[in-house]
């Protein structure tokens, strides 16, 4: 809701305050209160706000709207910024940074990923460790390279899923290994689509020890290593 609009409303219930009768001054006192409440419900939220009880109009998606989170150079910064807390019932080890479009693809990947990998091994999946969320850089931090997705909070990076006996399914220990490197492959594979791009150990040396997600679309599909 535009700001304009708001401050109008509140100066027609302002103006609806001006009778002298006490009885008149305290019903509009009473509409007023109600017109303050509204106002404040509206400017707390933005684009990314909390409609029907979650983060982006997904009740599964919660944390908190950040709103503007500006770059240190042009090319970075996000509009309308979330710091997701959990996704789908799952906890993230630490809120991240990031669109709502990158909220909603990870979502779509715990669903249709990770939980299917997983099962009911270690009674199910309790938290994602976190390794990357929204940091203003170039791609694998080399010098002259072009703005990484991470700095335009398109991207997430994960290095180990949580089971809910404590123990853990690794990028770096797992991968290519046993059961626990079977599940880490069928994730890595679903997230090919709900994502735009895909990279894992075995895509470069950069990513050896964690997943690469990014929801940057190309015309020839997604781009999955």
């Amino acid at each position: 809701m535009k700001t304009w609009v708001l401050v109008g409303l509140l100066a027609v219930a302002l103006a609806a305050c001006g009778g002298s009768d006490r009885r008149e001054a305290r019903s509009n006192d009473s509409d007023l209160d109600g017109v303050r409440g509204f106002l404040n419900r509206a400017f707390d939220r933005d684009d990314a706000g909390s409609a029907g009880g979650g983060l982006c109009g997904d009740g599964d998606l919660q944390g908190e709207v950040v709103g503007t989170v500006p770059g240190r150079i042009p090319a970075c910064g996000i509009d309308n910024a979330i710091r997701l807390q959990s996704v789908a019932g799952v906890e993230l080890s630490q809120g991240a940074l990031m669109t709502c479009e990158t909220a909603k693809a990870l979502k779509t990947w715990v669903n249709s990923g990770v939980r299917p990998a997983v099962g009911r091994r270690g009674g199910g999946v309790a938290r994602l460790q976190v390794a990357a969320h929204y940091v203003c850089r170039t791609r694998n931090h080399q010098p002259g390279a072009k703005i990484s997705e991470h700095g335009r909070g398109k991207a997430i990076d994960i290095s180990a899923i949580h089971l809910e006996d404590g123990s853990e399914i690794s990028v770096l220990d797992d991968w290519g290994r046993g059961k626990n490197g079977k599940a880490l492959r069928q994730m890595h594979k679903a997230a090919c689509g709900p994502f735009g791009t895909v990279l894992g150990p075995e895509s470069d040396r950069w990513h050896k020890d964690h997943f690469h997600f990014d929801v940057a679309r190309y015309g020839s599909g997604s781009y999955c290593r």
